[in-house]
């Protein structure tokens, strides 16, 4: 196999974390909403909880973007 198709190939599946981080980021916000609902004296917490959740999963979403670019443009 060609390296250079290789890398396209390896690029293309690192692209793919942004799939995951954005269903990780939907079924987040839904559970988040959820719990608020049912505890609204607890939403402080809840939504720090959250805000971190979201930063972990976005952090990994941007790791995979810069691996794609590093071997889209290797």
């Amino acid at each position: 196999m060609n390296p250079q198709a290789a890398a396209l190939i390896g690029a293309a599946i690192a692209v793919v974390t942004g799939l995951g981080a954005g269903i990780g980021i939907g079924i987040a916000t839904g559970k988040t909403s959820e719990a608020i609902a049912r505890q609204p004296e607890a939403s402080g917490k809840i939504q720090g909880a959250f805000l971190i959740g979201i930063a972990l999963a976005e952090a990994t979403a941007i790791y995979g973007l810069v691996v794609s670019l590093l071997l889209l443009f290797k």
